[in-house]
């Protein structure tokens, strides 16, 4: 009895997928040096505790990792629609009766945190497309008109709101990753074509009536941060200065001087890639990449095993996740795109951010551990 008791044990954990789980903590371990370093300088009393309150914040996700992997994916497949129209009700909710930070209206003060709606729509759009296109082909030329209009209107709901509050970055962001999708089970090329040639028409348009003007500032002051260095040129500057200060080796452990000196804005979360940059170098900015390629390479191997086409594209939909906070995260922090409040996955302090990712590699640990179950 005790024998077969330990080989089962020992059958359930080789299931699981423990290089995505040594990357996913490598990662982790990254995140947390570098917010130490970023809440622990001469003047970061008042933010001290962040630090104590992501350790909490990483114990509950990787409570929630281990819980979700051990559950069938397939239950995600009969809640998606349940979990959707939850997230869009919150996200309604949060219109009128929301939180105000920062100029925005983004969360839901539930008092021991703040719940922001729109980060778990993502996962929620993951879910509810994975659900409404397990049925479709992806042979031949691709979908039609006729199979976009429902996934089309499921994304349209979540983008209008969330870009309402206004948030254009994380409606942006739902965009992407719903589109990386929809391209994972291909488009006709007309639509495609259409759809880029639509998007070029319009942004003359969305420039004029659409953008708010911190948002149009954002965009010139990416082009040209210098016309206000001390103004909306300000984060983009400082963060260009700390990546390039720490060369190819860095200026060691909380020895930088635009985070510890409070130079460097938000870098706790949004620039949390600037104090690595600055600290570790060249060398250390280039570990945290290869880190993520890795993940990428893991996750993608894990879809192109998954046992049905719901768990690819739960898996690919992850993926998505992961891959546009992290490309347009690292390409804020040093000039390549505008500054957005966009975090750094599995890095940056923030319980929505690492709850919602923490149970996203959960889903493709789910998937991962059931590919050979049949």
């Amino acid at each position: 009895m005790d024998l077969s008791l330990h080989v089962e044990e020992r059958t359930i954990l080789k299931r699981i997928d423990w290089n995505l789980v040594m990357v996913i903590l490598a990662l982790n371990l990254v995140g947390l040096i570098n917010l130490y370093s970023a809440t622990h300088g001469p003047h970061s009393a008042d933010i001290q505790p962040l630090f104590r309150n992501q350790i909490i914040w990483l114990s509950v996700g990787w409570g929630i990792f281990f819980l979700i992997t051990f559950i069938d994916y397939q239950i995600v497949n009969r809640i998606a629609y349940l979990v959707y129209f939850l997230n869009l009700g919150a996200i309604v909710f949060v219109t009128f009766f929301g939180v105000v930070a920062l100029g925005a209206q983004r969360w839901i003060d539930l008092g021991f945190f703040r719940y922001q709606p729109s980060e778990t729509m993502k996962l929620a759009m993951i879910m509810v497309l994975a659900k409404t296109l397990q049925t479709r082909s992806s042979e031949g030329s691709g979908m039609g008109l006729r199979d976009l209009i429902w996934p089309l209107i499921l994304l349209g709901a979540p983008f209008v709101l969330v870009v309402e509050q206004p948030d254009l970055g994380t409606g942006l962001l739902i965009a992407a990753i719903s589109s990386t999708i929809l391209l994972f089970m291909k488009i006709k090329r007309w639509i495609l074509a259409t759809a880029i040639s639509a998007v070029i028409i319009a942004a003359p348009l969305a420039w004029n009536y659409a953008l708010r003007d911190y948002q149009k500032a954002r965009i010139t002051n990416f082009l040209t941060p210098t016309n206000d260095p001390r103004g909306s040129g300000y984060n983009s500057i400082q963060s260009k200065i700390a990546v390039g200060s720490g060369k190819i080796l860095g200026k060691g452990f909380r020895k930088g001087t635009q985070s510890q000196l409070e130079f460097l804005p938000e870098r706790h979360t949004d620039f949390i890639y600037s104090v690595l940059s600055e600290e570790h170098g060249f060398i250390g900015s280039v570990t945290t990449l290869a880190l993520f390629c890795m993940l990428f390479l893991i996750i993608i191997r894990i879809a192109s095993t998954a046992r049905d086409k719901f768990g690819a594209l739960l898996t690919v939909g992850v993926l998505a996740y992961i891959f546009w906070h992290m490309f347009i995260n690292m390409g804020m922090v040093i000039g390549l795109l505008p500054i957005v409040g966009v975090p750094l996955p599995l890095l940056s302090y923030g319980g929505s951010s690492m709850l919602t990712t923490m149970a996203g590699v959960g889903l493709i640990s789910s998937v991962a551990y059931r590919r050979y179950l049949f």
